[in-house]
């Protein structure tokens, strides 16, 4: 269940909404870097301490990727530089991380970078929304948050529940890449001697892996926690065949071995086809795949599970 109390705390004042709840008031949008941004962070520690939460888990992390709808210019390394590696190694679904690192994750969201839900079990929540918009949930009431996070100059304004709470229907995911997956996939590359495989470890970011019967053991050991794992028919050796069948009025997914062997992919917008027959020269093979849900269709598809076999991730 979701927490009992939920605030959404933000720098508009509520007198400044017309009777639809639309604010008309003079604060703008976007992060002031500084002193409200700040404080936005201390309301969210009162929260934190008043529901006696010293640890958050990062659910369904995202980073900046193909379409952005933030205000803000594109932020390099998506804002996490510094909070985790380059490869963003201990940023995934149920990283455990503290509070301070936590709110860093806040500041982050604010300013249009990485985005994720940050939840302490059914105890408490964090969502960071568009427009400055934050979305705490406690199982206690937090009256000395609450008046802290005025003092601070904010508003704290109760609701039933945030609009970024998680849906709680069935996952679309349900499949657990489990052994029987593995086994599935041993018996394809039997007849086919290769796959593709698609690894979403975040939203908005994916690698690729070219499977053959050699390394689907080495590829298995180092995919990410929680991954989403598509698997595709074989790469095409015929790339100019590829690319012509790029669609003239669509976007889609364009995936290629590079000369050295390593799989690339880019997400062509039906302007870039020029550029992309420069950039894919010499690739080995290739392959399109539509963007579109209803239009893709795998061979196959699970997430990983836990180290307990118990699937949590929630794609």
């Amino acid at each position: 269940m979701p927490p009992s109390f939920v605030h959404r705390i933000t720098k508009y004042d509520p007198a400044d909404r017309d009777e639809h709840g639309h604010y008309h008031g003079a604060e703008d949008t976007e992060s002031d870097h500084g002193p409200v941004e700040a404080a936005y962070l201390e309301a969210i520690a009162a929260f934190a301490r008043e529901s006696g939460v010293d640890r958050l888990e990062i659910r369904d992390p995202g980073v900046t990727g193909f379409v952005s709808f933030g205000l803000e210019a594109p932020v390099e390394g998506h804002g996490l530089a510094g909070l985790f590696p380059p490869d963003l190694t201990g940023y995934h679904d149920g990283a455990e991380v503290s509070v301070p690192v936590a709110l860093e994750l806040v500041r982050v969201m604010l300013r249009d970078g990485a985005w994720c839900r940050l939840e302490h079990q059914d105890r408490f929540t964090v969502h960071v929304g568009w427009d400055q918009y934050v979305y705490v949930g406690s199982d206690r009431p937090c009256e000395a948050a609450v008046a802290r996070t005025h003092e601070l100059g904010l508003f704290a304004e109760p609701i039933t529940a945030s609009p970024y709470a998680r849906d709680l229907d069935e996952p679309e995911v349900t499949q657990a890449a489990d052994e029987e997956f593995w086994e599935r996939v041993r018996a394809e590359l039997a007849a086919s001697q290769a796959l593709l495989l698609e690894e979403r470890y975040l939203s908005n970011d994916t690698r690729w892996h070219r499977l053959t019967p050699s390394n689907v053991d080495t590829v298995r050991a180092g995919l990410g926690p929680r991954a989403l794992l598509t698997v595709w028919p074989d790469l095409s050796p015929d790339v100019g065949a590829v690319l012509a069948t790029l669609p003239e009025d669509d976007s889609v997914d364009f995936v290629w071995e590079a000369p050295d062997g390593t799989i690339r992919h880019l997400t062509v917008a039906e302007t870039d086809h020029q550029q992309l027959s420069t950039l894919a020269a010499g690739a080995r093979a290739a392959c399109v795949l539509p963007l579109a849900v209803d239009e893709r269709h795998p061979l196959f598809q699970a997430a990983l599970p836990d180290a307990d076999g118990v699937l949590r991730a929630r794609w």
